[in-house]
């Protein structure tokens, strides 16, 4: 089994749509359970084919956006793909329906169930040309930003490849870097602004097609948060903003007295330590060695895992020309096996990677065997559990990747962690403000930003760059135009990965990995308060747990003469 190997060809919608068809009208006509569940796994496993196939082109499209072939493919799926959910959505919409639903629900996971009944509400065929232009637009923004070819001491780079550069020493290196990077978003601000403008109106509109009073509203259901709502969310960035925000105020004292510096400005902010920042003592090939390394001694389930997806080309890391930014992991069902994507670019970011998607992809590998491929992965906020907590499950491996700097990486990593926080919800409230108020202007949409921006970063500096000042620095977060809500994910995974994070350093409780790796057995198969309490861990949204969590952690860093680093 090598990814390399892996043959893509174009799926036939009609003839899978004729076919989805058949058996469903077979489910619906059943003259028993047996027969009935018969049809049900034989239509599951049809439509892992034509999921593997649009996932592969995603992946091929990604590593290189300026591939003729897998554009056209990529085009083909913005089209044809909500065609495609319409037969799954009647199908699953059967099953809801059937007479023998009740015995398929004492076989199959709840979950499943769930995640129909929401995809029934979210879902219509009034809605189809919709989606086909969502899916338009936001490939036109993520071939925007991996189109940027940067002149920088004198080389063409992608933004990913200005990483090092924004942790230079020098400081009118840092600002020249920052000026350049940030210079491309403002020379396409009306592109920007116009996808971003035509997005918030095309999904306001949906949802006011399929009977919700906003898109907010619309959004809740579509990411399947079944434990928590609008009023539970908006509580917790209060907690946030009372408890994280002071805290991180006083780590930017600290990195600013670190860097001799009066006040950090918005070029500092990446550079932790005035001789430098953290960063892997060797390349890409020793990173992935390293961590194969690391892998086989945390566990075997990790050795067996490491192995596959190094053998068998299973990730893709290194940063080059017109390959897509960021990094993410998918799945490929009829392999089984997960697939990692990222821009490797000489900084700690990389090893990040290693085990920040590995902790996605590990997951995925512990759970294929789940029968039903919705219930494989679990939803986004427990999806971000598993990822964040393997980044300090890894934690004592770290001299592997950074030698004597080890203890300077933890360090940052444990600050920039607690850091995130304020950010990661400052994007979800101004997704909030934007989509309860679509008929906001561009202008207030930014100023909107800016508000918020002031609210939860006050400390943020833009000193001279009036293009920041106004508000545009969430032009680079994707997941604002790609991948609307999923931020505040982030941020309750985070929570709960700090509660691993002090089981195991502070408490040293024995029963850390079992728990987590019962958890990535689990799956889908449960809800996110329920994989965190399988876990052991208190909810997020419990009164008390973040600020009991985020005071252990500022009591270690206190506890850290971080000059001495």
């Amino acid at each position: 089994m090598n990814f390399n190997d892996f043959e893509y060809k174009r799926i036939d919608i009609d003839l899978v749509k004729k076919e989805g068809q058949e058996l469903l009208e077979q489910f619906k006509n059943a003259e028993s359970f047996g027969e009935a569940n018969r049809i049900f796994s034989d239509f599951n496993e049809s439509a892992k084919e034509a999921m593997t196939m649009r996932t592969l082109c995603s992946i091929r499209h990604s590593i290189n956006t300026e591939d003729k072939f897998y554009e056209e493919e990529t085009e083909f799926w913005d089209e044809k793909s909500p065609l495609l959910q319409q037969t799954y959505i009647d199908f699953n919409n059967a099953v809801l329906d059937s007479k023998y639903r009740e015995q398929l629900e004492s076989i199959y996971p709840k979950t499943f169930f769930l995640l129909a009944e929401n995809a029934r509400r979210v879902f219509s065929e009034k809605i189809i040309e919709d989606m086909q232009e969502e899916n338009k637009l936001t490939t036109q923004y993520m071939k925007l930003i991996a189109s940027a070819k940067l002149q920088f001491d004198g080389k063409e780079l992608t933004l990913a490849q200005m990483g090092p550069y924004l942790q230079s020493t020098d400081r009118s290196v840092r600002k020249a870097a920052a000026e350049t990077s940030w210079g491309f978003l403002k020379e396409h601000e009306q592109e920007f602004d116009e996808l971003y403008d035509k997005l918030v109106k095309l999904r306001s509109n949906m949802a006011k097609k399929l009977g919700f009073e906003t898109y907010t509203d619309m959004a809740y259901v579509a990411m399947n948060r079944f434990d928590y709502n609008q009023e539970m969310v908006a509580n917790y960035r209060q907690q946030v903003l009372d408890e994280v925000v002071p805290l991180v105020s006083k780590l930017q004292k600290r990195q600013a007295n670190r860097l001799n510096l009066e006040t950090l400005k918005y070029y500092d902010t990446s550079l932790k330590f005035l001789d430098g920042n953290a960063n892997p003592i060797g390349d890409a090939e020793y990173i992935l060695n390293q961590g194969r390394e690391m892998y086989h001694e945390l566990s075997k389930e990790t050795a067996e895992f490491i192995d596959l997806m190094i053998d068998s080309n299973l990730m893709d890391v290194l940063a080059k020309p017109g390959k897509q930014s960021g990094g993410y992991m998918t799945f490929l069902s009829t392999y089984k096996v997960p697939f990692i994507f990222s821009n490797f670019n000489g900084t700690s970011g990389d090893v990040d990677v290693l085990t920040h998607e590995a902790g996605h992809a590990f997951q995925g590998y512990q759970s294929r065997n789940i029968v039903l491929d919705d219930c494989i992965m679990p939803t986004m906020e427990s999806c971000e559990i598993h990822s964040m907590s393997m980044e300090f499950l890894t934690w004592p491996y770290m001299e592997k990747f950074f030698g004597d700097k080890a203890d300077k990486y933890r360090f940052s990593h444990l600050a920039e962690s607690l850091s995130f926080l304020p950010y990661g919800v400052l994007v979800d409230h101004y997704q909030h403000e934007v989509y309860n108020n679509p008929e906001m202007s561009i202008e207030e949409r930014k100023a909107t930003w800016k508000k918020l921006d002031n609210l939860y970063r006050p400390d943020l500096d833009f000193e001279d760059n009036d293009f920041l000042e106004k508000g545009t620095w969430w032009f680079r977060q994707n997941h604002i135009f790609n991948s609307p809500f999923y931020y505040i994910d982030y941020t309750l995974a985070q929570v709960c990965a700090f509660q691993f994070w002090k089981r195991k350093f502070v408490n040293n409780d024995a029963n850390v990995w079992y728990d987590y790796l019962r958890i990535c057995e689990i799956g889908g198969t449960k809800t996110f308060t329920e994989i965190v309490k399988e876990a052991n861990l208190i909810s997020p949204f419990e009164d008390g747990c973040l600020k009991s969590v985020v005071n252990d952690i500022d009591n270690y860093l206190e506890s850290i003469d971080d000059t001495a680093l």
